[in-house]
């Protein structure tokens, strides 16, 4: 009687099932870490003589890198998006309104004062967390004429804060990839609004 052995394919397999997973955690733990640092403190949509009309408070700080960025002249920029949609069965949900409000923060060196710019509007301030802190506090942000919703409609609206890194200068957009330090903002913040008659 002769005895002979074969190694089992099961050993090699169980390896690359390891490798596998093991790569797929090096993908998934820097996105883990690039995951949102801030909230939305706060946020509604109300109805005005115009339109409606978006009011919020976002809970973020800048680190000490942007910090040092902007110190030496890099302007950095951040966008509110806001986003207001009606339930369809049939289909998709129809988005009404999909609004972006932009902001830059720079330091001018020769003033030494921070300057937040809304569009064409700017403002200057002694300290930086005086400029961040007012950019952090959106009031009024027009997002709807009254015409666009339907009185006793519900709609589902979303807000999110982040830091647009696209718009860096092209040296600080390398390093900002896949750098946690480059990656601020906030999660979707979701809820549902019943539209009304103007106040």
């Amino acid at each position: 009687m002769t005895a002979s052995t074969t190694r089992s394919s099961k050993k090699p397999l169980d390896r690359l099932r390891a490798v596998a997973t093991a790569a797929l955690l090096c993908l998934w733990l820097p996105l883990a870490a690039m995951a949102a640092e801030g909230r939305i403190g706060y946020a509604e949509i109300v109805s005005g003589e115009e339109g409606y009309v978006v009011n919020a408070d976002i809970d973020v700080e800048l680190n000490p890198r942007l910090v040092d960025a902007v110190s030496r002249g890099v302007s950095l920029y951040f966008s509110a998006q806001f986003i207001v949609e009606r339930e369809r069965w049939y289909w998709l949900n129809e988005i009404v309104a999909d609004r972006t409000l932009n902001y830059r923060v720079s330091y001018n060196a020769i003033t030494r004062s921070y300057r937040l710019s809304v569009g064409s509007l700017h403002q200057s301030f002694e300290t930086l967390d005086e400029a961040v802190r007012t950019m952090l506090r959106i009031r009024n942000w027009q997002i709807a004429p009254i015409s666009a919703l339907q009185p006793g409609t519900s709609y589902n609206v979303a807000l999110r804060f982040q830091l647009d890194t696209s718009l860096l200068p092209k040296p600080f957009q390398v390093t900002a990839i896949g750098s946690r330090d480059w990656n601020l903002s906030t999660d979707w913040t979701r809820w549902t609004f019943l539209a009304g008659a103007p106040r």
